[in-house]
């Protein structure tokens, strides 16, 4: 295996006036002048606490970060998006450089696979630790089949294949359930248990943790950041650059260094977690976050670590259903969907079901457009206009506002889930294909049937005004106009075939089955109605 030493600066950056990364990279110089292994470090594994980089001495270690035009180009990211990934894979390089690291840092002219093939052929064969998401991996696989790319195990994650399959019973065969799974990983560990018992003698305490928010306590405004010179030349790249995407770039927000990600999780242990649990599921338009900490984009780009999160988590002294139900999210649900992703190599591969090559289900046969109302056009549903808003202001808003209202919304106009996977990869900060994925095609849309989720989660006005103030604001009254209600029975009655067999359905479509001829019809017209209107861009007002 090759070790020669890095290439001048001057190599490493981009051709043409140099930046302020590259000056900063430059001022640097990596320690030591002897042979190196190198180590290819993908955008979401920006960390030096894992695989080699936690281990081996920095003189001995090099790593190379790319930047990619064209993985940019693939989706209508949020521009926040874009910036938080560039910012953060520039400081990280950075860090690494501070250590005596050497650093290759290149612009692909192409994809992943062209800019590193080059860099094999110099330095030796690159490792890696294994890419979370599968679109990396299937585009390094040429590289990793040839022997130019070694792939080592991903440390990240908390659960293994064998806790996935210990929870999936004797077969393997889905239908698979977060609950089961979480619950052989608390077993396991010792999470949250004393002598062999659930603490509080329940695995979840999520029947608690469903309150109204109505203003009090406060909820926290999240932390900004004073951006550095690295940080605004991202800024300004993506201003220039990448002007077309969508969304509003607020550098201020944008936590961008290891000291800025320390910080937002000082925020979130302070501010949030002690209230998180009673309000998890509420909404506001006060607040996007209300209580929530929103450290999903930094757990995802390991600038957190989700190890270090649930051990913070479980040392400090909260209430038993707040510090259970952010342990969940991490231990449980985003372990969960990752094996979930894997087992069906991105829903393409589901057992006992014929095949989705482009990773396409849609158990109820929806297949609509996505309204323009997604992307911003008013549609005069107060809900779905003020969290489209909180989004593209902020490529961000909490995980019920995406189930309850986004995706709710989208079910009942049977938009194809497809379309609105896309939509929630594209616009928030956090969308990776091994989250969003199953969180949309899941969960959020039924796509996939009951591979992983019991029911379809749809709910007509009364949910929304119940867990929000959104009604307040609307020109539809929740009790009489809104046209969710009749499109909440004319989704029931669209698909009551396929779902007569789910054992969670059968109140609802018991309900359905004594509402009357005529309530029927309306609802029927309600959601033509509605349907049309969007699908034009029109905005909607009560008739």
């Amino acid at each position: 295996m090759s070790r020669r030493a890095p290439a001048a600066p001057e190599a490493r950056a981009k051709r043409g006036p140099r930046s302020a990364f590259a000056r900063a990279l430059e001022e640097r110089p990596p320690r030591g002048t002897g042979p190196r292994r190198w180590l290819f470090v993908p955008y979401d594994q920006l960390t030096a606490e894992l695989g080699p980089l936690s281990r081996e001495p920095a003189e001995e270690l090099g790593i190379v970060v790319v930047e990619c035009p064209q993985k940019a180009a693939r989706r209508p990211y949020h521009k926040q998006k874009l910036a938080l990934v560039l910012a953060n894979l520039r400081h990280f390089a950075l860090e690494q450089a501070a250590r005596g690291v050497a650093v290759r840092h290149v612009v692909a002219a192409s994809d992943y696979a062209s800019a590193l093939l080059p860099l094999a052929a110099e330095l030796g064969p690159l490792r890696m630790m294994e890419p979370a998401e599968r679109e990396l991996r299937v585009e390094l696989a040429a590289l990793v089949g040839s022997g130019a790319l070694e792939v080592v195990p991903h440390e990240g994650w908390l659960t293994t294949d064998a806790d996935f399959a210990a929870a999936a019973g004797k077969t393997g065969e889905p239908p698979w359930r977060m609950d089961r799974f979480y619950a052989a990983v608390r077993r396991r560990t010792g999470t949250l248990m004393d002598g062999g018992k659930p603490r509080g003698g329940r695995m979840s305490h999520d029947a608690e943790n469903r309150k109204p928010w109505r203003g009090s306590p406060p909820a926290p405004l999240p932390p900004r950041f004073t951006p550095d010179a690295i940080t605004r030349e991202v800024g300004a790249l993506v201003d220039s650059q990448l002007k077309a995407h969508p969304g509003t770039l607020d550098l201020a927000t944008l936590p961008a260094t290891a000291d800025d990600a320390r910080a937002m999780w000082q925020w979130a242990e302070r501010a949030c977690l002690p209230t998180f649990g009673p309000y998890e599921d509420a909404m506001s338009t006060r607040s996007s976050g209300l209580f929530h900490t929103r450290v999903a984009p930094l757990l995802n780009l390991h600038r957190l670590l989700p190890r270090d999160l649930v051990a913070r988590t479980l040392a400090l002294p909260l209430p038993l259903a707040s510090q259970e139900g952010f342990v969940r999210q991490i231990l449980g649900w985003r372990e969960f969907v990752r094996h979930v992703h894997r087992a069906t190599d991105g829903f393409r591969r589901i057992p006992g079901r014929p095949p989705t090559p482009n990773a396409d289900p849609s158990a109820l046969g929806a297949n609509r457009p996505l309204p323009a109302a997604y992307w911003g056009e008013p549609s005069g549903l107060a809900c779905l206009d003020h969290v489209t808003s909180d989004v593209w202001r902020e490529g961000y808003s909490h995980h019920i506002t995406r189930l309850m209202i986004l995706s709710n919304v989208a079910m009942l106009l049977d938009v194809s889930p497809r379309a609105l996977t896309d939509w929630f990869w594209a616009a928030y900060v956090d969308a990776y294909d091994w989250v969003v994925e199953p969180n949309v095609l899941g969960m959020g849309t039924y796509a996939t049937g009951d591979l992983m989720t019991t029911k379809p989660y749809i709910a007509g006005a009364a949910y929304v005004n119940r867990m929000s103030d959104y009604c307040g604001a609307c020109a539809f009254d929740p009790e009489s106009t809104c046209p969710l209600t009749p499109m909440y029975w004319a989704f029931l009655a669209r698909h009551e075939d396929a779902l007569a067999q789910n054992p969670r359905m059968i109140v609802p479509l018991s309900a359905l089955r004594k509402r009357a001829g005529a309530k029927r019809v309306h609802d029927a017209e309600v959601f033509a109605r509605v349907s049309a209107s969007l699908a034009k861009g029109e905005r909607l007002a009560p008739v």
